[in-house]
């Protein structure tokens, strides 16, 4: 108990951040203490979770099944319900199979700690491989803290390549005397909002026989022609690749899964503990779910309406003196580098009456605090003219240089939806962007969505590191959170 106390005593026996109480949800207007706030922080982006749709499949679910399921999948829990609603997850991400989990964060936590051990435990039943089979996990130094978090409780080795850096995966990939090879990425990166080069990272598996794991816990029901997420948005595929997302961000539920080979998902089910060993979904929510995909499939107008806001705060926020760490997502933060003048913005912002999130360290490394601001299709253009005022009056807060933010044309077709949308949704796979180096906060460079492999990146001082694989230390960098 003696750190508890000593840490307490150094904090002043006080919580180092206090936690607001809602009254209601983000939709994205919400109540505190019976005053109205917009969030521009909500990952609810669709708005899809107080649709009428979604509140009539959750009642259905509890009049037939009630309000929850006390049993694992594997020792009677296993509704009909959950297969279908698989499969049909599985078809929506083009892939043959899935496997659903309680939640996102369990997703990554089960299936990454996982993957390298089902031989192992095979053995116990008397398996015998025909070779010995060593793993390692190559991982981007921004994905999600549920990653690491997985990857690190696999026991396997695990290395970390530099943010986009193809060139540096693969050489720790060339480096690496592994037999099995798991290259893991966010699709969005969720303090930064850019997207991963999909197409390239499943050449480089190809290549080194590697698998591929996406994390696309931001880009599903977001990104693509029809919300499909960013192997859709960049008409990806592979039978290499593992794809999770979330089903509490655009989907408005809660939950998570992995779509994948079949015969991936089946040797999950049977050797990931949280799968088998904890309850999963309520079955209302599997129901809710289901709907879920649906909406995101029917109603193309609620995409619109986000891309459009996101569109409207880039060409609005490129007249004042804010560096935009990146503009290809729903996700744009604003830079501030220091993490006091980045709480105040916050909180001056929110004397406003919107809801914005200082994102510090742990989150993101030190010194490298911004304002992440998350665009939904709930927004009106009036919320957003009257964020950009209070951002305006503020740019004292500011880094002094003014960095242009490039607004993203490319150069592919537009995707149409239907006659009464025919705007482009969502980013152009390969457009430019203008992008901050998280760690120089003083120079910024163009970096493509899918950044050419010859492409070596302009790197300042601090950020060079050996050529050598680099070992992913516990404290090697900050947890990505979100």
């Amino acid at each position: 108990m003696n750190e508890f106390a000593e840490l307490a005593d150094w904090c002043g026996w006080r919580a180092p951040r206090e936690s607001v109480i809602v009254d209601s949800l983000p939709t994205p207007a919400f109540r505190v203490k019976n005053r109205q706030y917009v969030s521009f922080s909500t990952n609810n982006y669709l708005g899809i979770a107080t649709s009428p749709r979604m509140r009539t499949a959750a009642i259905r679910g509890i009049e037939a099944y009630g309000v929850g399921n006390s049993d694992s999948r594997l020792l009677g829990g296993n509704l009909a319900l959950y297969g279908e609603l698989e499969r049909k997850i599985a078809r929506s991400k083009g892939k043959s199979d899935a496997i659903l989990f309680a939640t996102g964060y369990l997703t990554n936590l089960g299936v990454l700690s996982t993957l390298p051990r089902p031989t192992q435990i095979a053995r116990v039943y008397g398996f015998s491989g025909s070779r010995e089979y060593s793993y390692a996990y190559f991982s981007d130094e921004y994905n999600h803290i549920s990653i690491r978090e997985g990857m690190r409780l696999s026991g396997a080795r695990r290395y970390t390549y530099r943010h986009l850096d193809l060139d540096h995966l693969e050489q720790l990939l060339r480096q690496s005397a592994a037999t099995s090879k798991i290259i893991v990425t966010d699709g969005v990166f969720s303090q930064d909002g850019d997207i991963a080069p999909i197409p390239d990272l499943i050449g480089l598996a190809a290549r080194w026989n590697a698998m591929l794991y996406v994390d696309d816990a931001h880009g599903t029901g977001v990104l693509g022609a029809s919300g499909g997420g960013v192997l859709e948005h960049f008409n990806a595929a592979s039978e290499r690749l593992l794809y999770m997302g979330t089903l509490s961000k655009a989907y408005g539920s809660v939950g998570g899964y992995v779509a994948a080979n079949g015969l991936i998902t089946e040797v999950l089910r049977m050797t990931c503990p949280a799968y088998g060993f904890t309850a999963t979904l309520p079955p209302d929510q599997a129901m809710v779910i289901s709907t879920a995909i649906d909406i995101v499939r029917d109603e193309p107008e609620r995409r619109q309406r986000l891309w459009d806001n996101q569109r409207y705060f880039v060409k609005r926020m490129a007249d004042l003196n804010y560096r935009l760490v990146s503009t290809e997502t729903p996700i744009v933060p604003i830079w501030l580098g220091d993490e006091e003048k980045a709480e105040h913005l916050a909180r001056a912002i929110r004397e406003e009456g919107m809801h914005v999130d200082a994102v510090r360290f742990p989150a993101v490394p030190i010194k490298s605090a911004r304002i992440r601001i998350q665009l939904n299709a709930g927004h009106r253009s009036e919320d957003i003219d009257r964020l950009v005022e209070v951002l305006k009056r503020h740019q004292n807060l500011a880094e002094p240089a003014r960095i242009s933010v490039a607004v993203t044309t490319g150069s592919a077709p537009a995707q149409h939806v239907g006659r009464k949308h025919s705007a482009v949704i969502g980013p152009t796979p390969g457009a430019f962007k203008s992008r901050v180096d998280d760690h120089d906060p003083t120079r910024a460079r163009p970096v493509s969505a899918t950044p050419a492999r010859s492409d070596a990146r302009a790197l300042p001082p601090e950020r060079v590191r050996s050529n050598e694989s680099k070992l992913d230390a516990d404290a090697e960098c900050a947890p990505n959170g979100g």
